[in-house]
């Protein structure tokens, strides 16, 4: 059974960081590309970052490209994402997403397979 279990959200001042920390289990991670979105309520779920279990290969939303990094631990089984420079319009529901899926992109919610139950971070001018 595959599980995702996200932690480390909360509340911080902008410009302030925090981590979010995925904690995987019940996947063959060498053939998953794992990932976080965000969803903020009355809207679509979005992109942030993905990684590529195997090669650590990594995209990033616009949006947080330069601020947040995506990362995994193989020996925990975890994917974390460090948010820096945070700002209130990073106010979201954050959630994990691991998928394998052919022929779509990873930047897409329809990759993905699995999904966490979401983190809530709250970004406070």
């Amino acid at each position: 059974q595959v599980q995702l279990v996200e932690s480390g959200g909360g509340l911080v001042q902008a410009g302030g960081s925090l981590r979010l920390s995925c904690a995987a289990s019940g996947l063959t991670f060498s053939r998953y590309w794992m990932a976080w979105f965000r969803q903020a309520p009355g809207k679509e779920r979005e992109f942030v970052a993905a990684i590529r279990w195997s090669v650590g290969s990594t995209y990033y939303d616009d949006s947080v490209k330069g601020r947040f990094t995506i990362s995994r631990d193989s020996a925990k089984n975890t994917v974390d994402l460090q948010m820096n420079s945070l700002k209130p319009e990073d106010t979201d529901v954050y959630y994990c997403a691991a998928g394998q899926r052919t022929g779509l992109s990873v930047r897409s919610g329809t990759y993905y397979d699995y999904w966490g139950q979401g983190t809530q971070v709250t970004v406070s001018s």
